[in-house]
């Protein structure tokens, strides 16, 4: 386990203190706690990396077969056009 030193304005300090002992723990422990669940979530990078997993999940049926024709397109275009 690594020591941090970590410096405070001393009202944050006293206040921190108080809470801790309050909650009948170290200021130490409760700085861990705040940490570990800091640590715990999900970064913008590790979402993102989830969110294209979960497209490229999504599309992994995708075939170039079963694209429509040019001229399939084209007969789309003209019946939406027509009144």
């Amino acid at each position: 386990m690594k020591n941090v030193t970590v410096s405070l304005p001393d009202d944050v300090y006293r206040r921190a203190r108080i809470r801790a002992a309050e909650e009948d723990s170290s200021l130490s422990a409760l700085v861990q706690r705040l940490l570990v669940a800091y640590t715990r979530q999900e970064s913008d990078f590790e979402r993102r990396k989830r969110l294209q997993a979960e497209v490229l999940g999504a599309i992994a049926e995708y075939r170039a077969g079963d694209r429509l024709t040019r001229e399939e397109i084209h007969s789309l275009g003209r019946r939406q056009a027509q009144p």
